[in-house]
């Protein structure tokens, strides 16, 4: 199992996936090149060989255009027939309710996945 240890930069989230079986996705997407950081990640989504997989989305802004493609990785991970459990914890703050809408889209458009969604305090 490829393990991943992406760090964060002012416009690319962290990204990490370990033998634990989660993968975490956290700080901000807006990078200059979206095809460029995401493709990575969507090859490797597709070729997963894990049973349950939990995913933890954080990110305290996300383009639209990371926001396409977080929604094809999240796709691709739902349509692959090794995992059989796929959870997703989406994290939004407080009172930003689009953010929390934009989850509630995603839910709705996979098949397998459950989501749990975790509301963080405003941030200062």
């Amino acid at each position: 199992m490829k393990t991943i240890d992406l760090e964060p930069t002012n416009s690319t989230p962290a990204v990490r996936f370990g033998e634990d079986g989660k993968l975490t996705i956290i700080g901000r997407s807006i990078p200059e090149d979206v095809m460029k950081f995401y493709q990575p990640l969507l090859e490797w989504a597709g070729e997963l060989q894990i049973k349950s997989l939990m995913v933890e989305i954080n990110l305290e802004y996300m383009n639209s255009a990371s926001s396409k493609k977080i929604l094809y990785l999240l796709k691709i991970l739902d349509a692959n027939n090794s995992i059989k459990e796929l959870t997703v914890n989406w994290f939004y703050e407080e009172g930003d309710e689009d953010a929390l809408e934009i989850g509630q889209v995603f839910e709705d458009l996979l098949l397998k996945a459950t989501f749990r969604y975790n509301q963080l305090a405003e941030a200062a």
